[in-house]
């Protein structure tokens, strides 16, 4: 007979009444501590991103007055800056799951400030080239790596908000990187190459920030892993054992890595090949917008140029958090229909640029940039983020992001080269009959969701 007091006896006792709810609840307000951490580091970081990558687009302005450069010049230089940048996307989202987004973000990080310092004082248009594709190589550890950031810490119930509200840190780089550059460059030093100093310093403080308090996952500190069904955080690790720190991985690299993802789940393709058609015209307004913006309106100052696309990186805040949550919400996380969507009006805003600018009206060309802004980061934001990852699944969501945003980004190459060789007319017409053949090619994975993981 055996002591109902001895210790084996005590292990098999069941736990007090109460017990494992209690645990679950404080698990799940660790929980939400961290997700509110890490989301706030994740959108500084990326946001941050933004400085050094529009300080070109800023220096365009002064460097065309100067004769530095030659538009067509500048034009190639943002190709080959895209062209690293695309290389960039597929190679660091499978190396964020191999090696941890710190590691990864955090030395591209380094690399960006380094890039655009260097930018700013060298005295030859020869070394722009390197530069260029040292900066296009720092940018592309960003996005994939961050989004695996939220993919490792919400769930797919919450996820396609979550990755909406996320999606803001780029519009508001868009939004901020250029006029903040461009301020700093013309109203404080008179000096375009000014504007990718002040990119230098806004990373800097970024990156500060993100070594000191970035975690990988949600096991790093202790808690259950994130999976697709968001019950499994009820009732994982409820007997009190705390769950093994995540550790790096220790096997090599390998090809077979990049294309993980689309071996998972065939859907990643059909959104790589979506986004390879609808990048390019983000990143031409993005990079030629004050240009662009010119070439309709000669009259007006080059500040003012580059404040009126600031009115596309406005609309840019709202359109992914909208498009988040109607997808979350009345599309039952279904990605695709928004996306169908907003391409189409996407089509509509692009082809009604000739239209705009023939009358002259600023207005009128604000308020279709900001159109245009709406419906491209709306869309933008869906197939590249919220879609990306949940097609990925948390078990591929850097990689499943990498090879979108890389598939993206070769077609953004696009939208960096052809507005240093055609008019604006011309590419805008381009850019919607693009938006227009993604749109048809979405519309058969309408009820489309993802595999479980």
């Amino acid at each position: 007979m055996s002591d109902s007091n001895s210790p084996q006896t005590q292990l098999q006792s069941p736990p007090p009444e109460g017990t494992g709810s209690l645990k679950t609840s404080t698990k799940r307000q660790e929980l939400l501590k961290w997700q509110i951490r890490i989301f706030a580091l994740s959108w500084l970081a990326y946001a941050a991103f933004y400085f050094p990558r529009s300080a070109f687009s800023a220096a365009k302005v002064g460097i065309l007055e100067e004769g530095f450069l030659s538009r067509q010049t500048m034009g190639l230089l943002d190709s080959v800056y895209l062209a690293a940048y695309a290389a960039g996307q597929f190679i660091w989202g499978a190396c964020a799951e191999k090696y941890g987004t710190r590691v990864v973000v955090a030395g591209g990080m380094i690399m960006a400030g380094v890039a655009s310092l260097l930018m700013g004082i060298v005295p030859a248009v020869a070394l722009f080239l390197p530069l260029m594709i040292a900066q296009g190589l720092a940018q592309s550890t960003g996005w994939a790596a961050l989004s695996k950031n939220i993919a490792s810490f919400f769930t797919i119930s919450n996820r396609g908000r979550a990755m909406g509200f996320f999606s803001t840190s780029y519009a508001f780089g868009g939004l901020a990187g250029a006029p903040v550059t461009g301020w700093v460059a013309y109203s404080l030093f008179d000096s375009w190459r000014w504007a990718f100093i002040a990119g230098t310093a806004v990373i800097a403080f970024a990156f500060v920030l993100f070594i000191i308090f970035q975690r990988n996952s949600p096991q790093e500190v202790g808690l259950p892993g994130i999976d697709e069904d968001p019950s499994l955080l009820d009732h994982a690790h409820d007997g009190g054992t705390k769950p093994a720190a995540t550790t790096t991985p220790k096997t090599k690299f390998s090809l077979r890595d990049l294309l993980a993802a689309v071996r998972y789940e065939p859907m990643v393709l059909r959104l790589g090949i979506v986004y390879f058609l609808i990048k390019p015209a983000r990143y031409a307004i993005l990079l030629w917008g004050p240009v662009l913006v010119l070439e309709a309106m000669p009259n007006l100052s080059a500040m003012t140029a580059i404040m009126v696309p600031v009115a596309f990186g406005v609309t840019g805040m709202v359109a992914p958090v909208a498009a988040g949550w109607m997808s979350d919400t009345v599309f039952g996380a279904r990605r695709v229909p928004p996306s169908v969507l907003c391409l189409s009006l996407m089509v509509v805003a692009l082809a009604l640029w000739q239209a705009i600018t023939q009358t002259g009206s600023l207005p009128l060309i604000v308020a279709l940039l900001a159109f245009i802004g709406l419906t491209a980061y709306a869309s933008d934001a869906m197939i590249s983020g919220v879609a990306a990852v949940d097609f990925g699944t948390s078990r591929y969501a850097a990689g499943a992001t990498g090879f979108v945003n890389g598939c993206g980004s070769i077609g953004a190459i696009l939208g960096g080269l052809l507005p240093g060789f055609f008019s604006g007319i011309v590419i805008f017409y381009t850019f919607a009959g693009a938006a227009l053949v993604a749109a048809v090619i979405l519309v058969p994975s309408w009820n489309k969701r993802p595999i479980s993981a």
